[in-house]
């Protein structure tokens, strides 16, 4: 390889790093990981935009009524839940003075315009009957009938671009198909 060759491949080589240290350094959006809270290891990723929403929908154990929760994450990863929706107040439910607007949608009472932090939480998984379920993007995720009885964590962590890159090619093994 002759000298203008050579210098041309370095030059390129140190465009490519400048490249990817530059996409390592953007912000590439978020991922929300449900982990068992005594093991490492997510059970399930979501890679999510700030302000994106996700949804945890069950059954009230004593109700036996369907609750949506409405979470967002900012682009720092803190958690939010933005909006309750259940058809009546039951055992813990109702407005919280302060927090949010209550409205009527057909049947359900809503409270809506919340955005309350919550952070990283602590879900105890229901049995199958309860049916937590998180609603991704149109996907639905019982974490019931998988993980029935187990405290699991919801956390939220920013990722680079670069990473966003690479989890677009290859996909956590835990994120569902998009």
């Amino acid at each position: 390889m002759n000298r203008s060759a050579r210098l041309a491949a370095l030059a390129a080589a140190g465009l490519l790093g400048v490249l990817l240290l530059a996409a390592s350094q953007l912000p590439g959006g978020l991922e929300l990981h449900i982990t068992p809270v005594h093991r490492a290891a997510p059970m399930v990723v979501l890679p999510l935009e700030s302000g994106e929403r996700f949804t945890l929908h069950y059954y009230h154990s004593v109700e036996n009524a369907p609750i949506w929760e409405v979470h967002s994450l900012d682009k720092a990863g803190r958690i939010y839940i933005e909006e309750e929706r259940y058809l009546k107040f039951g055992a813990g439910m109702g407005r919280m003075p302060g927090v949010g607007r209550m409205v009527r949608r057909g049947p359900y009472e809503v409270i809506e315009n919340m955005h309350m932090p919550t952070g990283d939480f602590v879900l105890r998984v229901g049995s199958p009957g309860v049916a937590h379920t998180v609603i991704w993007r149109g996907k639905r995720i019982n974490l019931s009938d998988r993980f029935p009885h187990k405290a699991v964590r919801f956390s939220a962590r920013p990722v680079s671009r670069l990473y966003k890159v690479y989890r677009t090619l290859f996909p956590h093994p835990t994120t569902p198909d998009t």
